[in-house]
């Protein structure tokens, strides 16, 4: 008999408990509410681990990690400390999940026992027997993993596999979005705080804007400064807060 969805009451207060047939789909449309109402790539990855564990039938714990070519990674954000230990790099920073290799090539791997060989790893040295990795985002450098654990063996069947994977897909569109807000809103700034500069220097050296500009980007290349940091340390200067520009050697 496949295992009916439940969502545990949580601070998530809109994830709404429906009669079987419409519980899962109302239940990821809420998380998909949540997730997208974050401001940040970080928010939303905070986000999505404390779902994960709501979701997912039999999580416990959540994290997400960035793992890079050759099994360096990153984590990103977590649940609990449990989950930062399970994940923390081992022996000259490789990660501790042998089995998120596979992830390059297929979208979810699962741990059914991490005491089946002998128990002799991280996983089960911490309690965490089952464990359901999936995978975000990936490019040729790096990739993105959602993973959940769990406290008994043989956790995760495929309902929570299947679950897991719709609720991944809200979690990359979400992330994708907040990515690509944040570097907009990035963008906006930094070209605000480059027309500050430019026209602090037209003032300061009596030119043009474009030969403002001219003269920003080369000091920038001079000192192997990146524009935007060469623009706020001009600005930062001309309103007192230290820092010499361009003009001031």
């Amino acid at each position: 008999m496949p295992k009916r969805f439940v969502v545990a009451a949580s601070e998530f207060t809109d994830l709404p408990r429906f009669p079987v047939g419409f519980e899962l789909a109302e239940a990821l449309t809420a998380a998909a509410r949540d997730l997208h109402g974050t401001g940040t790539p970080d928010e939303t990855m905070n986000t999505a681990v404390e779902l994960a564990v709501r979701l997912l039938p039999d999580a416990e714990h959540a994290g997400i990690a960035e793992v890079q070519r050759g099994g360096r990674l990153r984590t990103l954000s977590w649940t609990d400390e449990t989950v930062r230990f399970a994940a923390e790099p081992r022996q000259g920073g490789h990660t501790p999940h042998p089995d998120w290799e596979q992830l390059w090539t297929t979208p979810v791997v699962r741990t059914a026992d991490s005491e089946a060989d002998g128990g002799d790893n991280v996983l089960s040295g911490l309690g965490l027997r089952s464990a359901l990795s999936l995978r975000l985002r990936a490019d040729r450098r790096r990739l993105t993993v959602l993973t959940a654990y769990a406290r008994k063996p043989q956790a995760f069947d495929e309902v929570a596999t299947r679950i897991g994977r719709l609720f991944t897909a809200h979690v990359s569109l979400a992330l994708e979005s907040a990515t690509v807000r944040e570097q907009l809103t990035e963008a906006m700034r930094t070209r605000d705080l480059i027309g500050q500069a430019t026209g602090i220097l037209m003032e300061r050296l009596d030119i043009d804007a474009a030969g403002a500009f001219d003269s920003l980007v080369k000091a920038s290349q001079r000192e192997n400064v990146k524009l935007r940091d060469l623009a706020r340390r001009i600005v930062d200067a001309n309103t007192g807060k230290g820092n010499r520009g361009v003009g001031e050697r």
